[in-house]
């Protein structure tokens, strides 16, 4: 069913002006009365019985019965209040859509990462969901598991993908994935010929490790005081390229969970350590508990809970 007011507008405004004239019609059957509904839509009364007449004419027959205590459906006023009230259904749910499709392609993300998950896998995870969504916007803060805590809490950032995350009462844990310790080495290093290398090998060349606010420093402390063996790293420091780039010279070595191993330019190889209980810590992707996120940000949950599932099989997924 379609009306045609005929005036000078553009096909958009005739449009819009054509839903607007259309409420006029639902309003004066709610309210019973042109003067009600005027007062309920505010606009002249004068405005409403000129569109009222306008559709009816164009309808061929009357949709109200003037009555002398206000206006009645007809029959075929009934119809088309159906029509229109459908339709309006209709269109909302359509605008509905529009407004999460908006969503979808663009707004910002604001993500909170321990050093090794932004060094490269977290790079290359945002460049993938950008593929598909161009216009969304990335804020990526690098904090260790208290700084991710506090920041969720005071609702600096949407999503925490951090190492060795407290499990506490506010927080909900979208994944948990465990994070064994790796041996870091260039791959020219003597070491790199072997598939796995006991500790006590990897500990006889200089040693290059993150400091003690580390996570992996810590597991890699805690283990050694129940052996024989002793760590005295030749460089410490909190940034971990710099760390990478000891490893190209004098046969250095170091320690990172496996999220932090990959590497892009190929020049570095990672191998397991092959003594028993050699510590392993936890990858955790995790929100405020309760928080309403952005349609954009669960978009980006369910990529990212995707590509670390088919990394690492052994993942526990978030309970509800």
């Amino acid at each position: 069913m379609a009306l045609l007011l005929h005036d000078a507008k553009s096909p958009h405004e005739h449009a819009m002006n054509h839903l607007r004239f259309l409420n006029y019609i639902d309003e004066i059957a709610r309210a019973g009365s042109i003067r009600q509904a005027a007062e309920r839509l505010h606009v002249v009364p004068s405005s409403v019985n000129r569109r009222l007449l306008d559709i009816e004419e164009e309808l061929g027959t009357p949709i109200f019965e003037r009555m002398p205590h206000g206006m009645r459906l007809t029959a075929a006023g009934e119809l088309f209040i159906n029509y229109i009230r459908s339709h309006r259904s209709a269109l909302e749910q359509t605008r509905s859509h529009i407004e999460e499709l908006k969503g979808l392609r663009r707004g910002q993300i604001r993500v909170l990462a321990s050093q090794g998950v932004a060094v490269s896998f977290l790079p290359r995870a945002i460049a993938l969901f950008r593929q598909a969504h161009p216009l969304v916007e990335f804020d990526v803060r690098v904090v260790d598991h208290v700084g991710a805590l506090n920041a969720l809490r005071n609702y600096q950032a949407d999503l925490a993908l951090v190492l060795n995350l407290p499990d506490e009462a506010d927080m909900e844990r979208l994944l948990a994935l465990p994070q064994p310790l790796k041996l870091m080495l260039h791959r020219s290093h003597p070491l790199a010929s072997q598939e796995d290398v006991r500790l006590r090998e990897a500990l006889s060349y200089p040693v290059v490790l993150p400091d003690s606010d580390f996570g992996a420093r810590r597991l890699l402390q805690r283990y050694l005081k129940r052996s024989s063996l002793t760590l005295a790293p030749v460089i410490t420091s909190n940034n971990f390229e710099f760390l990478r780039g000891c490893l190209h010279h004098h046969h250095m070595v170091s320690f990172q969970f496996e999220i932090g191993t990959q590497d892009e330019g190929g020049q570095l190889a990672v191998r397991d350590i092959a003594d028993r209980g050699f510590p392993s810590g936890e990858l955790v992707l995790a929100r405020l508990r309760g928080r309403q996120l952005a349609v954009i940000t669960t978009v980006w949950i369910e990529a990212l809970q995707q590509l670390l599932e088919t990394r690492t099989p052994a993942s526990t997924p978030h309970k509800t």
